[in-house]
């Protein structure tokens, strides 16, 4: 499955699940851009995926982990222990690169 396909499977779950319609969100986009992504015939800006889940009271970075387990049906302590070591080795296991 395409990422942008699995965005917009994940973007529509969690829409449902907080039982919002696509108008629930024009304050951030409109209806028709809201159905391109749930459709997964668009892509969004780093900026209207912050925006679509300030909307929906969630971070960002949960509805790209819930598009990369659609897509790569791995399971979520997996993916997100994978997310922690990365982060450490990096440097960021305090908040700060240069910790």
């Amino acid at each position: 499955m395409e990422l942008n396909v699995a965005f917009g499977e994940a973007l529509k779950r969690v829409r449902n699940l907080q039982k919002k319609t696509q108008e629930d969100f024009s304050d951030v986009s409109s209806r028709t851009y809201m159905s391109t992504l749930e459709r997964g015939l668009k892509s969004p800006t780093i900026e209207k995926v912050d925006a679509i889940s300030a909307a929906m009271d969630v971070h960002p970075l949960t509805l790209l982990a819930a598009a990369y387990l659609i897509q790569g049906q791995i399971d979520v302590s997996v993916l997100l222990a994978q997310i922690q070591d990365e982060l450490c080795s990096m440097g960021w296991q305090d908040r700060s690169p240069n910790a």
